[in-house]
C-alpha cells in the first residue's frame, strides 16, 4: 500500500505583494490628506485677510458717517496716499482728532493688517460713499501672484 498524497497547507497571512500595495494605498491617501489641509490653511487665511479688509472699510466708513460735514476730505484717500505708510505705528492721536489724523492712522492699520503693498481708494458720488481696499493675497491665488494688489473689497454706503 502506498502512503496517501500530502496535501499541501493552507496559505496563511499576507504575501509580501499585498503588503506592499496596502502600503501605497495608504501612502497615496495620507499624501491627499496633507494636501487637503495645506489647501486649508492656506484659504482660510485668504478669509482672514478678506474679514480684515471688509472691517477696515466699514470701520472707515462709519468714521466718514460720524462726522458727515467732513466726508469730502476722505476722498484724498487714493492707491498713491500710501506712499511712505510703513504701518509700524498706529497710535492714535492725543489731542483733538481731525479728519486727516483719521486717515493717517487708518492707511497706518490697512499696512499693517494687510501687508506693504495694501492701498485703497474712496470715492465719494453725492451722497454714496465707496471704499476699495486691494492687497497682494498670494496664498488665495487670485489673479497674479506677488507684489501685485490681487485681493481687493469693496463697500459702499450712502452717508
Amino acid at each position: 500500500m502506498s502512503a496517501p498524497p500530502r496535501r499541501r497547507a493552507a496559505a496563511a497571512g499576507f504575501t509580501l505583494l499585498e503588503v506592499l500595495i496596502a502600503l501605497v494605498v495608504i501612502a497615496l491617501g495620507l499624501l491627499g490628506f496633507a494636501m487637503l489641509q495645506t489647501l486649508s490653511v492656506r484659504y482660510a487665511q485668504s478669509a482672514n485677510l478678506r474679514t480684515q479688509a471688509t472691517n477696515l472699510a466699514y470701520d472707515l466708513l462709519d468714521q466718514a458717517r460720524a462726522n458727515r460735514s467732513y466726508a469730502a476730505q476722505y476722498t484724498a484717500i487714493t492707491a498713491g496716499s500710501f506712499g511712505g505708510v510703513t504701518g509700524s505705528d498706529c497710535s492714535r492721536p492725543v489731542a483733538v482728532v481731525t479728519p486727516a489724523a483719521s486717515m493717517a492712522r487708518w492707511r497706518c492699520q490697512v499696512r499693517a493688517t494687510l501687508g506693504g503693498g495694501a492701498n485703497a481708494d474712496v470715492v465719494l458720488a453725492g451722497p454714496q460713499m465707496t471704499v476699495t481696499i486691494r492687497w497682494s493675497d498670494a496664498r488665495g491665488a487670485v489673479g497674479e501672484v506677488g507684489a501685485n494688489s490681487n485681493g481687493s473689497v469693496s463697500i459702499g454706503t450712502r452717508l
